[in-house]
């Protein structure tokens, strides 16, 4: 099953591209789910589980893997549906977030496609499980549905927001907040927007939220068609990778070809594995490149910013 899997060097010709690769599967249903191959590490049968006390009640597990002990979750009762039934096929899907290795279990694999970002859209209003979706899209006629893995993980272990004192710099909280400078973001996942409201809060720093790239470029050529410098609109761009109808890397090349707002400072914050995002940021022309989510890091990048604004 690991051949499924493309390599990272075949990967990495999609960026700037707008495309991504999906891998589909199913949980315990004809319905077809799906979440960006970038993430996905392996693809195996399911092996033997050890169960671990007082776990969390999504996880199934855990499981050795590659030299190291990983959680296995039951994708399908992480995102409230019925629990995989037992005797039915299941497989784990090994994937890399936030800097840290998990599996998920599955039933059926289906394939890997390869689409353009712009036949992914956000998922409707009201969807039962729209909570932990990004986005939607089609495959021969048949609906898809991408988690919002980052919801998921949110959910069995709750992430710190909060930047230490240490790197908490006061004077620069007062003088964001006495100019009342904001931040605008581009993302997809409203867990993931919750995240960075929070911590640029402590910053002194208001934020414009997107719900995807294509939002975000749009937003930038209406302060340019109204003659404001998006510069002087917000400290910088904060934007994810993977977005429905434009992605981060799009973007970012996008703004760097603009006439009217290429200086603006970018920030890739992603959940991609950080080694394999290097080349594509320095491809694209970001300024800087964070991985999900930790605070004082972004904090950091931040308030170099911040500080290079404000020539202090």
């Amino acid at each position: 099953m690991a051949n499924l899997l493309s390599t990272v060097d075949q990967r990495t010709r999609l960026v700037g591209e707008n495309r991504l690769e999906l891998l589909l599967f199913r949980l315990g249903s004809a319905q077809l789910f799906a979440i960006n191959v970038f993430k996905v590490q392996e693809v195996i049968k399911m092996p033997r589980l050890r169960r671990v006390p007082h776990s969390h009640s999504r996880v199934c597990g855990v499981t050795q893997w590659r030299g190291q002990t990983i959680p296995v979750l039951d994708l399908s009762a992480s995102i409230g549906a019925r629990p995989l039934p037992q005797g039915a096929e299941q497989n784990l899907i090994v994937t890399e977030y936030n800097r840290s290795v998990q599996a998920f279990m599955t039933g059926p694999v289906d394939r890997i496609v390869n689409l353009n970002w712009e036949e992914v859209l956000p998922p409707p209003e009201g969807a039962g499980r729209s909570h932990f979706l990004t986005s939607i899209t089609r495959v021969d006629g048949r609906l898809v549905e991408i988690l919002d893995v980052e919801r998921v993980l949110a959910e069995v272990a709750e992430l710190n927001t909060s930047v230490s004192e240490q790197t908490l710099d006061q004077t620069l909280v007062r003088e964001a907040r006495a100019r009342g400078l904001k931040v605008l973001l581009a993302e997809d996942s409203a867990t993931a927007v919750a995240q960075v409201r929070e911590t640029l809060n402590e910053l002194g720093l208001g934020l414009i939220a997107v719900q995807d790239g294509l939002k975000a470029l749009r937003q930038l050529e209406t302060w340019a068609a109204q003659g404001k410098r998006a510069s002087d609109e917000v400290l910088m761009l904060i934007t994810d990778a993977e977005m429905p109808e434009m992605d981060g890397y799009r973007l970012t090349a996008e703004i760097r070809q603009s006439t009217d707002f290429s200086d603006l400072h970018v920030v890739m914050h992603t959940s991609l594995s950080g080694g394999f995002n290097q080349a594509m940021v320095k491809k694209v022309g970001c300024d800087a490149f964070l991985s999900k989510f930790a605070p004082d890091e972004l904090a950091r990048v931040v308030q170099a910013r911040l500080k290079a604004y404000l020539n202090l």
